[in-house]
């Protein structure tokens, strides 16, 4: 009874300190955009310059997390999970001191260095602690915080900006960074994978490719796409995700197995979450300065009149929950995507110059119910395509992939603004930002055709690729 007692109040413990931790992490995802303006207005930089405080975070954070789980997985989880809290704490620090827009560049970059060490430790840690039994529920509490910290970001964003100063989105994590890192190394229990190897080769492949790809989008705005440079940087970024593949399939034992995608489950809901983050974080880019710019609303009333969109996952994910335990999480996030792309849509529609705020609630208030049907079930979904033990990289793949989405996501739609729009008037920046959140629309629209891959609950599980008879369990 006392074990039982204890193996509760353990897994209580664990559930809190990784959903906060998962909280502040997916959080500095997108609380920079609402403080955009205020961060040009400070320390200037234009469109590019802009793009990179946000992109130096998700390109770390997406690189490294699956080397980031490898780590914990060899040296030990709760280790690497309080080093990279303590990485993540100094770095929002360091930020928040910035005296111009490139230090800020280069230490939104550490703060994602810290967030990959973290981050995919969170739902090993989690899943290690919680008892089969409980695991789905705790999962589904796990995706709806971080959920809600991915779409809060720029209601916070803005609310501090405002109020406060933009420093303050950084300052925010020192105080809750130094609570939850002693909670840690006394709340947590260690626990190691067996046989892990780091994959060097591996890392530096995808690390490579993907900041060739990501670097030469973003100067495709100002050089142009013939630019020898931008030319150069995608074409090696692409060579390079190519050979990260080729090592995926050929390498004993690569950081990321290709054999996985090989599961219709983890390859469906990946695709999708990768497809889902690119369209919704580079419409989130453009939106939050919209409200702005355009509206002339202040940082915390933009903020605030994006919470139909940003609070709806409140009102929404216990119900998504419900209907992913009774009809399976396949339905739940294809509708979800479907619902988000209409919302997408319909925003798209009602943008203008002096568009009102109330031909816009439609579309917030739909994408906000998409946004909570996809993320209720999302990290269940992935975690039961995968044998137990790799969970781990599961994981790791799973945030990599959606985060390396969202700095796509910006990079692309911020291109396709440019190409149509810019800061010189309203009308022009409205230009831009219809389009690009037309394209956002299309791809999260594209996620919800990806989804329908997953297998449902009668679908038969596909074998693992090099294990005969061996079968991946099927998520529900």
């Amino acid at each position: 009874m006392e074990q039982h007692v204890q193996g509760r109040r353990g897994a209580v413990w664990a559930l809190v300190i990784t959903s906060i931790a998962g909280f502040m992490a997916a959080l500095d995802n997108l609380v920079v955009t609402t403080a955009l303006p205020s961060i040009r207005e400070s320390l200037g930089g234009e469109l590019g310059e802009l793009e990179w405080t946000v992109n130096a975070y998700t390109l770390t954070f997406a690189v490294l997390l699956m080397l980031g789980a490898s780590l914990g997985d060899r040296f030990g989880r709760r280790r690497l999970f309080v080093i990279g809290l303590t990485v993540f704490t100094g770095a929002s620090a360091a930020a928040a001191l910035s005296p111009g827009i490139n230090e800020l560049i280069a230490f939104r970059a550490v703060q994602g260095v810290g967030a990959a060490i973290m981050m995919p430790l969170t739902l090993t840690l989690l899943t290690a602690a919680v008892p089969p039994a409980r695991r789905g529920a705790a999962l589904g509490i796990f995706s709806a915080v971080t959920g809600l910290a991915v779409a809060s970001g720029p209601l916070v964003g803005g609310s501090l900006t405002e109020h406060l100063s933009w420093q303050w989105i950084f300052w925010l994590n020192v105080p809750i960074g130094l609570v939850l890192l002693p909670l840690a190394r006394l709340r947590l229990a260690e626990s190691y994978a067996p046989d892990s190897r780091l994959d060097i080769p591996g890392t530096l492949l995808v690390s490579g490719g993907l900041f060739g790809i990501v670097y030469g989008l973003v100067n495709a705005n100002s050089e142009g796409w013939s630019d020898r440079v931008v030319l150069t940087a995608l074409i090696a970024g692409t060579a390079l995700i190519g050979a990260f593949i080729r090592h995926g399939f050929r390498a004993e034992n690569p950081m990321l197995p290709m054999r996985l995608f090989r599961s219709r489950a983890f390859f469906g809901i990946n695709m999708a979450g990768l497809l889902m983050f690119l369209g919704m974080f580079g419409s989130i880019f453009l939106l939050s300065q919209y409200f702005q710019g355009v509206m002339g609303y202040s940082p915390a009333e933009a903020g605030l009149r994006m919470l139909p969109w940003t609070g709806m996952p409140m009102l929404v994910a216990p119900v998504a929950g419900m209907l992913a335990d009774r009809f399976g999480g396949r339905p739940v996030v294809a509708t979800g995507l479907a619902v988000q792309a209409v919302g997408l849509g319909l925003f798209a529609m009602s943008l203008a110059p002096d568009a009102s705020y109330a031909s816009q609630l439609p579309g917030l208030i739909v994408g906000g119910v998409g946004m909570a049907l996809y993320f209720a079930p999302a990290a269940s979904l992935v975690m039961s395509s995968v044998r137990p033990a790799e969970q781990g990289i599961a994981s790791g793949a799973s945030n990599a992939l959606r985060e390396v989405g969202g700095a796509l996501g910006v990079a692309v739609l911020a291109t396709v603004f440019s190409s149509q729009g810019g800061y010189d008037s309203a009308r022009t920046f409205t230009d831009g930002t219809v389009l690009a959140v037309w394209l956002g629309a299309g791809v999260v629209a594209l996620a919800a055709l990806v989804a329908l891959m997953i297998p449902g609950r009668r679908g038969t599980p596909a074998p693992e690729a090099g294990r005969p008879g061996e079968r991946v369990p099927v998520a529900a």
